[in-house]
């Protein structure tokens, strides 16, 4: 195995684009190999940027990460390492109060701990020495405490769980429940242990005592599984408050989208009070003004929908009164933080293929956009009003800029400028046309720069369904890449996606297999009238999660019209999904209840109904930790197309979840579907790829 994918990536590493190569074809290994920035740091003085950059071992499959240190101060300076061990992993940097130190999380001690180092290069301490792992810490702005936070056992009063005796009492390896869930994203769950929230004293830097847990008698997750994080964690200026999100647990929570935010005593002296018990959709992504006199929040409106609106929300801490902010404007925010003044607050958002930042002004709601093309994010706000943020895009991963307060941006480091420079560009052009219904809708043209003649094309269908194929980088579905062997990859921002107002979004509820059909029918229609050098009779198409599902969809409903499909993760029996999958909600709300309701909903659209049309080859992917989507889905569809003798290919990955996470599987990923696509696409369809 090993001698046959280095042998099919240098086989990709020489295959030529059509035209005059620049360089060379981008390749898997490329994408596997590019370094990637953490969330950064910005000390208070706004003099220090920290940030984690992690870099590939390819031997081990797996990544390592380091801490490195910019100057602000000083011009043309240039990052260094900072407390980074060569065999082992430092990230999730953040600053000390009086900003001569930094703190980070690292496996230094075998287990996560947190360690600091003085500024400007010191001698690294651990902080806390603890018996389990650190998830996550969040340091209190007056410099006396720290949150910390992981998987402890809920009768745990503190994080060494002192106050409980762990027994084991189960007589062998089988695990009982009594409720949902049972297993969520990639994980089984253990039904005594929760993410918890605890706060220790700070004593010369360093954390005292074994930690007094802040959710009380709550029983539920904090920060929320399976993606939430510091985002979710919030300090009064003081340090005597702290927010929280979490969704309480019990018998809803599997059904349930009612995240609420908590306000706790860091002491521990009172219990949490919630502060969002009013709404039972999601509110999250607390944040305290620099005054302690407001707090920010992003809340939904209806429950059980994970893709509403997210609307800004000001609460006012004294009195408890609440207004929403940003009603009158028809994005979602995904990310805010409070200017430095407390006038504005700068946010992220969906806006047309792009995700810019914004700012907001806080008396009238009037919003600004910052920045432009690309994907805007780790937005950090200065003292002088502007900001450190990551930008990608298509064309390049994560970077760090300073972005003045109006907006200008500087670009302050190149961690891939080598690996980018060695490879040929591409072009990316928008286009749109009308859509189902006549709405107007979205797409881009990713192709290698300079190609001639007619190229035959990629088209790649996003997930969500409630999401984009914006102009951002990826390192799972990456059209850059896809376009590398000579391929044009088309994305349509089909009905159900983000970015173009909730309407847009809602869309596709109850629809799965109408509008966003015909929006794809239209759409690579569109794609050849605006470029005449891609080929739409020669295509492929391909898809993960709903776009997995489209295919499956596509090979009853459209059996005609593409050269071949892949198929990832995707639904293949809707009702088999509606009891197999974990977070019902999402099912639920995207078919108008429980199947046993409404059999009908998720019949209108079930892919399994319609095999007997299926006829064209199939290349079907699926990890066995896929809990969102289960494997038996992928296994059924190839099964499907076995029995009905249409030439398919399964590609079963024992080691992934709904993603493809590890470097030589993202590698082995690709390798299997541009074998794929040349095989139907540039030769006979007769070979088996390998």
């Amino acid at each position: 195995m090993k001698t046959l994918l280095l042998a099919s990536l240098a086989a990709l590493a020489i295959a030529q684009a059509p035209g005059a190569a620049i360089a060379r074809p981008m390749t898997a290994e490329d994408l596997a190999t590019m370094h990637r920035i953490g969330a950064p740091a910005v000390s208070p003085d706004g003099r220090w940027l920290a940030y984690s950059l992690s870099e590939t071992d390819l031997p081990a499959n797996k990544r390592r990460t380091d801490l490195w240190l910019l100057d602000l101060s000083a011009k043309n300076a240039v990052a260094v390492k900072i407390a980074s061990a060569a065999d082992k992993n430092e990230h999730d940097p953040k600053f000390s109060a009086d900003g001569k130190y930094l703190y980070y999380l690292s496996n230094a001690a075998e287990n996560e701990q947190v360690w600091r180092v003085g500024l400007p290069g010191g001698t690294p301490e651990q902080v806390t020495e603890l018996s389990a792992d650190v998830a996550g810490y969040a340091l209190a702005p007056s410099g006396d405490r720290i949150a910390i936070w992981g998987e402890r056992n809920l009768g745990c009063r503190d994080f060494a769980c002192s106050t409980v005796r762990l027994a084991n009492t189960a007589i062998g390896t089988g695990r009982t429940y009594d409720q949902l869930f049972v297993r969520h994203w990639d994980e089984w769950e253990n039904p005594t242990e929760r993410s918890r929230l605890y706060v220790f004293p700070l004593e010369n830097g360093k954390a005292v005592g074994t930690g007094v847990s802040v959710v009380g008698e709550l029983v539920g997750d904090t920060p929320s599984k399976p993606f939430g994080g510091a985002e979710e964690i919030a300090w009064a200026p003081d340090g005597r408050t702290i927010y929280f999100t979490l969704r309480e647990a019990g018998r809803i929570e599997a059904t349930s989208t009612n995240l609420d935010i908590f306000a706790s005593p860091a002491d521990g002296s009172a219990a949490p009070v919630n502060l969002t018990d009013a709404n039972d959709a999601t509110d999250t992504l607390p944040a305290v003004s620099p005054d302690g006199k407001w707090l920010a929040y992003v809340a939904m409106k209806r429950p059980g929908y994970e893709a509403d609106r997210q609307v800004v929300q000001l609460r006012n801490l004294a009195t408890g009164q609440v207004r929403a902010l940003t009603e009158g404007w028809d994005r979602s925010v995904g990310s805010l933080a409070w200017a430095k003044d407390g006038k504005s607050l700068l946010v992220t958002a969906g806006d047309t293929l792009d995700d810019p930042a914004f700012r907001v002004d806080v008396a009238t709601g009037k919003v600004a956009r910052l920045t432009q093309a690309g994907t805007a994010g780790n937005i950090l706000p200065l003292a002088d009003g502007g900001a450190i943020l990551t930008i990608n895009s298509i064309q390049a991963p994560d970077d760090l800029y300073r972005m003045s307060k109006a907006g200008k941006l500087t670009r302050l480091t190149r961690v891939n400028a080598d690996k980018l420079a060695q490879i040929d560009p591409v072009s990316v052009e928008r286009f749109s046309f009308a859509g189902a219904g006549g709405d107007p809708v979205w797409g881009q043209v990713v192709k290698p720069q300079g190609a001639a003649g007619k190229l035959p094309v990629a088209l790649l269908v996003h997930g969500g369904p409630q999401g984009s194929f914006g102009n951002g980088w990826s390192y799972r579905w990456n059209p850059r890449l896809f376009s590398a062997p000579g391929y044009a990859a088309v994305t349509i921002d089909f009905h159900g996606s983000t970015g173009y107002g909730q309407a847009f979004t809602d869309s596709i509820n109850r629809d799965w297999g109408g509008k966003p059909l015909e929006d794809l029918k239209l759409g690579i229609v569109a794609a050849g009238a605006k470029d005449a050098g891609i080929d739409i009779a020669n295509a492929c198409a391909l898809g993960g999660s709903y776009g997995g599902y489209m295919m499956n969809w596509i090979a009853g409903q459209w059996p005609d019209r593409f050269k071949c499909l892949v198929q990832h993760d995707g639904v293949f029996d809707a009702r088999a999904m509606a009891y197999e999958t974990e977070e019902l909600w999402f099912d639920e709300w995207e078919h108008g209840g429980p199947y046993y309701e409404k059999p009908e909903e998720f019949e209108k659209w079930n892919p399994v109904n319609h095999v007997a049309k299926w006829k064209t080859p199939m290349l079907v992917i699926h990890g066995a930790n896929d809990f969102r989507i289960p494997d038996t889905q992928g296994l059924a569809a190839f099964t499907a197309l076995q029995r009905r003798g249409v030439p398919s290919r399964l590609l079963h990955f024992p080691d992934e979840n709904h993603w493809v996470l590890k470097p030589r599987n993202s590698m082995q990923w690709y390798h299997e579907v541009f074998a794929w696509l040349d095989q139907w696409t540039k030769g006979d369809g007769s070979a088996t790829p390998r």
